[in-house]
């Protein structure tokens, strides 16, 4: 690595200094983070065994359920470890390369979320709306089908942030990223050369996937709900309305978290860094940690079957 007084030549390592402003009190902070790792990864693979065991859970919803925790051990997993290793260990460094591998995986995890809360919100439409016709339409080899697109649909997304990073860039103004994981913008930011490029790709990705993904989803739960008002029972009524409510539990806060992220890291200059990155970080931590616990709690048949796995 050769380096001058302004720039760095191909950096072959990187420094994540956690949260801004918060250096001494992180220990403290990895301690909730840490138990809601835990709490994500040990909800979400109860929910996998419970929806993989049980035959009469093997419908498009519960299947959508289970892939949906599958991305949130992965999303988990690729950021905790690194990030509790800085809070508690002192270990900032992380290769290059391996930086941007996380920034993919990050990235495309959150695409396949946004994808698969898309999917259901419209399996949920297709079962109210069309009940008759749910069965044929939602057919295994169709949520199978889903679940293969929404992956490289993602997959095929992110990969250019990567390669335009890797290929565009050879000088860095520093190696000091100020975040606790490696993030797009956060690795771009580093960049001595134009980096007009990498931001318009960003953001022609994070609307491409988060404004279709999310209008669709409003106009899915905007048509449920004018069928629901119509039901003449009120236990349907009731029935479907709890159904729904547990969707909109898991995908509101996600949204919400990411687009707080997004726009702070675009226009947020007057907010502290600090703040920035703890919800940053929350973004990526609060789905895997509450979508076990929401349907869980809300869906009566993953309720009645982890009751009997716990008593049995």
């Amino acid at each position: 690595m050769s380096t001058s007084n302004i720039t760095v030549f191909m950096p072959s390592v990187l420094t994540l200094i956690g949260i801004p402003g918060l250096e001494t009190v992180q220990c403290w902070i990895g301690i909730p983070l840490c138990v809601m790792y835990l709490i994500a990864i040990i909800g979400n693979s109860m929910l996998l065994i419970i929806i993989r065991s049980e035959c009469s859970l093997h419908e498009p919803m519960y299947i959508f359920v289970g892939m949906l925790g599958v991305t949130d051990i992965a999303l988990a997993t690729t950021i905790m470890p690194k990030m509790l290793g800085i809070f508690w260990f002192r270990v900032p460094d992380i290769y290059f390369d391996s930086c941007l591998l996380q920034m993919w995986l990050i990235h495309t995890f959150q695409c396949i979320e946004s994808g698969l809360l898309l999917a259901m919100a419209v399996d949920r439409y297709v079962a109210i709306c069309y009940p008759l016709r749910h069965a044929v339409i939602f057919t295994h080899r169709l949520v199978t089908q889903i679940g293969a697109v929404v992956t490289l649909r993602a997959a095929f997304l992110v990969a250019p942030c990567l390669i335009l990073i890797k290929f565009r860039f050879q000088f860095y103004h520093t190696t000091i990223i100020s975040h606790s994981y490696c993030e797009h913008m956060a690795i771009v930011k580093l960049a001595a050369s134009d980096v007009r490029v990498n931001k318009i790709y960003g953001l022609f990705v994070a609307f491409t996937v988060a404004v279709f993904d999310l209008t669709f989803i409003t106009l899915s739960y905007a048509q449920i709900f004018s069928t629901v008002f119509r039901l003449p029972h009120k236990e349907a009524r009731l029935k479907a309305f709890n159904t729904c409510i547990a969707h909109i539990c898991v995908f509101l806060p996600f949204y919400l978290l990411a687009f707080f992220s997004f726009f702070t890291h675009r226009f947020g200059a007057h907010v502290p860094p600090y703040i920035h990155i703890l919800f940053s970080s929350l973004y990526l931590l609060v789905p895997p940690f509450l979508n076990p616990l929401v349907y869980g709690a809300k869906t009566k048949q993953i309720r009645i079957h982890l009751v009997k796995m716990l008593y049995s």
